[in-house]
């Protein structure tokens, strides 16, 4: 059993007299910057000089170049796309990192796919909300939280786990739940869900839009049935809250009985077989290196495949919903 920690189990003691940097002020690095500044941390900035460097001192951070900013902060929290942290790191946060610094990740996969290797005298740590950046810091700002996962990479300071969990608690996370886990547990699971659960609901509404369109429905009706209303997120909503099969109750008994009488039929042993060879390819770093060519090739395959999903007429009937609820009096059905 993961062990869960709460509020009241963690203190931010481990941050006092602590400057935390956050490397990379995007959707996440934003929120959590904000958050940990709301609960009383002392926050600075890096990042390239764009507009997000603009924005973080707009929000009233000192806000500085990456690699002076590495050099100002205890603890880093690298909140930055897994695609460019080896190159970032080697060039701004390498050259200058020091002894006794704290580089927590926000994602495991840089680490644990060894694309970016701090030094041996350096904590390494993981704090993850789980959870959009923009839900982090609105949720913060409700007075809850989202759930998060904490690891432990490197410890040689032996207050890793407490700074990971202090870390947690200023985010907000801690008022959900966090959970203890392994860098290796975060990056299985998180790519898992990328590659084989969101797969699946991404085909099923694909096909689910073709075969309406194929029988006459028209193509506004499929999609504010199966998603554009709203309800489907609502949904997925309660099934957070309550649970897959106890949030059924809100539904029609014929909506579940053809939804478990039907559930029966699909091919469930062939898909648990390619979510398998999913894992693996995970797993033992097959895609890992795959996505590393990919980014080396200048995004080829990656390109075309965006390509190839937008030009789908599911994404012109999108567009048409949308106008539909941004102006129905200039709606024709002509």
């Amino acid at each position: 059993m993961s062990k869960i920690y709460f509020d009241r189990d963690v203190k931010l003691t481990a941050l006092r007299k602590k400057v935390v940097g956050i490397i990379g002020y995007g959707n996440q690095g934003r929120a959590q910057g904000l958050n940990l500044r709301d609960s009383g941390v002392k926050v600075i900035v890096g990042n390239r000089r764009d507009a997000y460097l603009k924005m973080a001192k707009s929000d009233g951070f000192e806000a500085f170049p990456i690699r002076e900013a590495v050099s100002r902060a205890d603890i880093l929290i690298i909140a930055i796309p897994d695609e460019i942290q080896e190159q970032l790191y080697k060039r701004h946060v390498g050259p200058v990192i020091r002894g006794g610094q704290v580089v927590c990740f926000a994602s495991s996969y840089g680490y644990r796919f060894k694309c970016v290797v701090p030094p041996a005298d350096v904590d390494v740590i993981m704090m993850s909300p789980r959870a959009m950046g923009v839900t982090v810091r609105e949720s913060f700002e409700d007075g809850k939280g989202v759930p998060g996962f904490v690891a432990v990479g490197q410890d040689p300071s032996g207050r890793s786990l407490k700074i990971a969990l202090a870390l947690a608690k200023g985010v907000g996370c801690t008022r959900a739940g966090v959970v203890e886990c392994t860098f290796e547990n975060e990056t299985d699971v998180n790519l898992f869900g990328e590659q084989a659960l969101w797969p699946l609901f991404h085909e099923a509404l694909v096909l689910s839009y073709e075969v309406m369109v194929e029988n006459g429905i028209p193509p506004e009706i499929a999609l504010i049935e199966f998603y554009s209303s709203g309800e489907t997120s609502e949904v997925f909503r309660q099934i957070a809250r309550m649970g897959m099969l106890r949030q059924a109750p809100f539904h029609s008994p014929t909506s579940r009985y053809g939804t478990l009488s039907r559930a029966e039929k699909l091919p469930s042993k062939d898909m648990k077989k390619r979510m398998r060879e999913v894992f693996r390819g995970i797993r033992n770093g097959d895609f890992a290196k795959e996505w590393a060519a990919e980014q080396a090739s200048g995004y080829k395959k990656f390109k075309k495949l965006q390509k190839s999903a937008l030009k789908h007429p599911i994404n012109k009937a999108e567009l048409k919903v949308k106008a539909i609820s941004a102006s129905p009096k200039n709606f024709s059905t002509k």
